[in-house]
């Protein structure tokens, strides 16, 4: 079951039901089936709140993924900052919804045992977040 629920910030426009079915999609690519994954969208504030408690960072982010996985079953709570999400969009020239989406399967992907840290592994992740966007955009366009 995935859910998705909001602290400061209000939901953001996606289609649950197709994001829900997309990221189910995504994870049987990996071999995984979908467990219990929670999303909770907040603001910066909030995600910071989070960084500095659970990881003993202090710095903003979009994304914190806590991984719950049990062999090929995908648990996890996957934090993400809509704020940071805007801003990122706006820095590096995307568009929200598709950054947003980005996001949203970049913790799953990570769930999946893609790492995004050390030499070559950022754009293994970019690769899989940007073959994951297509399959995305095909299902929507059909």
């Amino acid at each position: 079951m995935i859910t998705y629920n909001t602290e400061n910030v209000r939901m953001p426009a996606i289609r649950k039901r197709e994001t829900t079915a997309w990221i189910r999609r995504v994870a049987q690519t990996y071999g995984k089936k979908v467990g219990e994954v929670g999303y909770l969208f907040c603001d910066d504030e909030k995600i910071l709140e989070v960084n500095r408690e659970f990881l003993n960072h202090d710095y903003y982010t979009d994304i914190i993924t806590f991984d719950y996985c049990e062999d090929d079953v995908l648990n996890g709570d996957l934090v993400i900052s809509l704020d940071t999400v805007r801003t990122n969009a706006e820095l590096f020239g995307k568009n929200y919804e598709e950054e947003l989406h980005r996001v949203i399967i970049h913790g799953i992907l990570h769930l999946c045992g893609i790492n995004d840290k050390g030499p070559g592994k950022r754009e293994l992740m970019e690769a899989a977040e940007n073959k994951a966007l297509a399959l995305r955009k095909l299902e929507t366009e059909s």
